[in-house]
């Protein structure tokens, strides 16, 4: 993937311009994502919630949902609005089947809808 280079100055002007909008994650290894949020998409199904641990290529999540329907998937990450979620609670996701993944802003949706 092609690296974009730009001043800090420029950088601090797009901080300050796009704030709601911009999160910067530092992402080096698996590990950087404990302690965050994250909307996951599988090969076969969708996991949100809190990675708590990681241990090799397997990644805990606690306060999880399942979500068997996302809706209009730029609301879904834009506003945190899920048509369907089975809440799980703790559940291990092999991160080999990880399609992608996009950091959650949200409350994590702790009741069945």
């Amino acid at each position: 993937m092609p690296t974009i280079e730009v001043s800090d100055e420029t950088f601090a002007k797009l901080q300050k311009q796009f704030a709601s909008e911009m999160q910067v994650v530092d992402l080096n290894s698996l590990n950087d994502l404990v302690g965050q949020q994250w909307f996951f998409r599988t090969v076969t199904y969708h996991l949100v919630g809190k990675v708590k641990k990681v241990f090799g290529r397997i990644i805990e999540l606690e306060d999880a949902a399942w979500v068997a329907d996302s809706g209009r998937f730029a609301d879904a990450l834009s506003k945190g609005t899920l048509n369907e979620v089975e809440p799980v609670g703790r559940a291990l996701l092999n991160f080999d089947t990880v399609t992608d993944c996009f950091p959650w802003k949200h409350k994590l949706p702790l009741a069945q809808k």
